[in-house]
């Protein structure tokens, strides 16, 4: 079973920049299909970002945040990336990674069978 492990979040202010991280110890990283989904205080949960496994390596973003997030593959620590810069107070969330067998890219809740337990990011002055 697939357990996916999210760090790098935390408090930064409006224009800044954030790396979350999305590792696990099971598989290679190659081998998934991984999203990063948000969600804030009152709202619905979105995604974020997505990356196919290696063989495709397609890459898609919210509409929110594309232009200022960049997803990737870092495979020294197989894991799965989330660069984040502009960093805007509406971004504030918890952000979650996530898999499933059947999960395509851009990325439907419903296709995944693995969540992390999420990271906090506040983009707060």
């Amino acid at each position: 079973q697939v357990q996916l492990v999210e760090s790098g979040g935390g408090l930064v202010q409006p224009g800044g920049s954030l790396t979350l991280s999305c590792t696990n110890s099971e598989f290679s990283i190659n081998y998934l299909t991984v999203a990063w989904f948000r969600q804030a205080p009152g709202k619905r949960r979105e995604p974020v970002a997505c990356m196919t496994s290696s063989n495709f390596g397609d890459k898609t973003y919210g509409d929110s945040v594309t232009g200022r997030f960049a997803i990737s593959r870092d495979m020294s620590h197989n894991a799965v990336n989330l660069q984040m810069d502009n960093l805007e107070f509406a971004d504030t969330a918890v952000y979650t990674c996530a898999t499933g067998s059947f999960l395509e890219c851009p990325p439907t809740a419903g296709a995944v069978t693995v969540w992390g337990k999420g990271t906090q990011v506040t983009v707060s002055s």
